[in-house]
């Protein structure tokens, strides 16, 4: 018989391991670092240890530039219509109402009017997660519109563009036309001596950078963008060379002239805030 008898054990009861909610914390793409989503938003949705800079919506974009309470969105009740009748394997309008649904827009770009520290201005912003932010017979004329009306009211102009779709193939050659008819109205813009500053997100491509986008008379990068007319794989493909390291992003497209400031989203609006003051009046 053992001395102490024998021995007893406690039963310790575990509890049931609560669900987290999966949609709590963010994990970067690039340098796999976990963050909490509050702290993300909080920190303009940049990643806090890499700097990597995650999709922003269009409403975000707004609420980041513009004074409280001071924007006022134009056209509202534009949508696109299916004119080609196309069809794969998802109809053109179930494409459109799936992503509608997704991102509570009508379309890949809101456009409006507003105050940026007081100074009034027009503004345009796609949202990639429309459709890849492409180009169709809306997202042009809503774009035309707004540049018309700061033609007209001679104010300046600022988008934001994140369009990795370039023209929107579901509408043939109606989205190519509005290549032209964005860089017609900022051609009348730029006649009447009116600024008009281009802001390039990540992805940047295709029929959008090859109209207004490239456009600026100050074009201004976030670190890392994708930006180019075709994409670095079809390129190598196409001319079966390996490309330099960072080719079309923002940092490789500054280098060579082609962009003229590359900027962390946490400076975005006091960088626009000092161009409009020294150049708004100047061009």
């Amino acid at each position: 018989m053992a001395i102490f008898g024998k021995p007893k054990y406690t039963i310790v009861k575990v509890a049931k391991k609560k669900d987290m909610p999966a949609d709590l914390w963010t994990k970067c793409p690039e340098c796999s670092q976990l963050t909490y989503n509050k702290a993300l938003e909080e920190n303009f949705k940049v990643c806090p240890k890499c700097g990597y800079h995650f999709t922003m919506g269009a409403h975000e974009r707004i609420k980041l530039l513009f004074d409280e309470e001071t924007f006022t969105e134009m056209d509202t009740d534009m949508h696109s219509v299916d004119i080609l009748k196309f069809t794969g394997t998802k109809s053109y309008m179930d494409k459109i109402r799936s992503d509608s649904i997704a991102t509570s827009l009508k379309e890949a770009v809101v456009t409006g009017k507003g105050k940026l520290d007081s100074v009034p201005v027009v503004f345009g912003v796609t949202d990639s997660r429309f459709i890849m932010g492409s180009m169709g017979s809306v997202v042009g004329e809503k774009l035309t519109r707004a540049i018309e009306l700061a033609t007209k009211e001679k104010l300046p102009v600022i988008i934001v563009s994140g369009s990795g779709g370039g023209a929107r193939m579901y509408e043939g050659i109606l989205s190519l036309m509005q290549m032209a008819k964005t860089s017609a109205a900022l051609a009348k813009h730029s006649e009447a001596k009116l600024l008009f500053i281009s802001v390039l997100t990540n992805p940047t491509m295709a029929g959008v950078m090859a109209s207004f986008a490239s456009l600026g008379d100050v074009i201004i990068a976030e670190p890392k963008a994708l930006i180019g007319f075709t994409g670095p794989r079809v390129i190598e493909q196409t001319i079966h060379k390996k490309l330099p390291e960072g080719f079309q992003r923002s940092e490789f497209m500054m280098d060579h002239g082609m962009i003229d400031i590359v900027i962390n989203r946490k400076q975005l609006k006091e960088t626009l805030s000092k161009l409009l003051d020294y150049l708004n009046n100047k061009k």
